[in-house]
């Protein structure tokens, strides 16, 4: 027997499928958002606020109360939202890409497989090659759901052969069909069994190809997904070579603050293959990064540094660095950033200055000494125990080398 709570999902998806955006009557989103306070305010629970949380993300006009509710929901004990770590190091600096964050209970048990059998899920992959557009787009909407809060569905659905029609769907033309299909991918390739056999379907050209003319949300998506596959070794440099550099350096130029943030985080994994470092610079990564990192309001200055310094490594890097006005950059950020920030900065200065006398002749005329011996002061008592490999030898080391220049010039 159909439940309330499931009439009104199936009725949303109706409602979305039918009527897209912005072609969408007023009643449409009436109805959805009748639904969305209907369930907040007579629960008033946690799994009542995730539900509708849930129906918001069905839709794709979000009404400001509605995105108010979204952005500000009220506090359920300790389950979080996704958020992005702040930890020590550069692993703290980047967040996973996730599906969403923790659930309750109800919602799990919602798109677990007491609603959708086997046998449904092999009906909605099978609805996947349809000749209805209509009925792509909702197969595939709901198995980019079903997949979204749950492990086992997400090896279920994988496992039932939905990854090859899925990857399919990347290259079609209707770009609500495209998004289903790019959410869908990133979903499954949250599970690391899911991860071989997406890029085995040729998943990684055509995320590309949604990375640099999809939808937004598929853009940001496909960013998603790029680096969950490029958690996989052999395919960081695969990845490098199908063309994801330019379009993930666009997206960190121009993207939302999602899409900057998930962009960072791919370019930082993908940049641990050597070869992507000269296709970052080439693709003009370097500029972006500069600008996020001058701008605190950003939100962006620790991925951005930890991205610039990945680079420095190459010559190439290092050049454009200079070029771009990175001194100056980075020497601030050794002045006034938080600890985590000057670590990093200094790490940077010091592989520009390394092999180079005109270089660090130029973070000498920048005022670099000062803070510089402020933080080698300060990094042996505070930080060695909370920063890898930033540690005070290399900042007595590095400060002692800028100072022994200084004063034979």
């Amino acid at each position: 027997m159909e439940t309330p709570v499931r009439r009104h999902l199936r009725r949303t998806c109706e409602l979305r499928t039918l009527y897209p955006l912005p072609k969408a009557p007023p009643w449409r989103s009436a109805y959805l958002y009748c639904t969305c306070f209907t369930l907040f305010f007579s629960e008033g629970n946690e799994a009542s606020h995730h539900i509708v949380r849930f129906l918001l993300e069905l839709d794709w006009g979000f009404h400001p109360i509605a995105m108010m509710l979204m952005e500000n929901p009220p506090e359920f004990g300790r389950h979080a939202r996704r958020s992005y770590s702040d930890g020590a190091g550069s692993s703290g600096a980047f967040g996973e890409c996730s599906a969403s964050g923790n659930g309750a209970s109800s919602l799990r048990r919602l798109l677990a497989s007491d609603y959708y059998s086997d046998e449904e899920v092999r009906v909605l992959i099978s609805d996947l090659g349809s000749p209805s557009v209509e009925s792509r787009r909702r197969a595939a909407m709901e198995l980019r759901l079903l997949a979204k809060h749950s492990t086992e569905n997400r090896l279920r659905i994988a496992r039932a052969g939905a990854v090859v029609p899925l990857v399919a769907l990347l290259s079609h033309p209707d770009p609500q069909l495209q998004e289903h299909g790019v959410t869908a991918i990133l979903n499954l390739s949250l599970c690391d069994e899911n991860k071989g056999p997406i890029a085995a379907a040729g998943a990684v050209r055509y995320l590309v190809r949604a990375l640099r003319s999809g939808t937004p949300a598929a853009r940001e998506n496909a960013a998603c997904a790029l680096l969950r596959l490029a958690q996989l070794d052999d395919l960081r440099a695969v990845i490098g070579r199908s063309g994801a550099i330019p379009p993930l350096v666009a997206l960190l130029e121009t993207g939302g603050s999602r899409g900057k943030k998930d962009a960072a985080t791919a370019l930082f994994t993908l940049l641990a293959a050597k070869e992507n470092r000269a296709r970052a610079v080439e693709a003009g990564v370097v500029r972006p990064l500069l600008d996020l990192m001058a701008d605190p309001e950003s939100e962006m200055v620790d991925k951005a540094a930890y991205v610039l310094h990945r680079l420095l490594s190459e010559p190439e890097g290092r050049s454009s660095a200079v070029e771009e006005g990175g001194v100056p950059v980075l020497v601030e950020m050794v002045e006034v950033g938080t600890q985590r920030q000057k670590e990093v900065a200094m790490l940077s200065l010091l592989e520009i200055c390394e092999e180079s006398a005109a270089y660090r002749k130029m973070v000498i005329r920048e005022g670099a000494i000062p803070p510089l011996v402020a933080l080698s002061q300060s990094s042996s008592k505070k930080t060695n125990d909370k920063v890898g490999n930033l540690t005070s030898p290399h900042l007595t080391s590095f400060v002692n080398f800028i100072i022994h220049l200084s004063n034979s010039t």
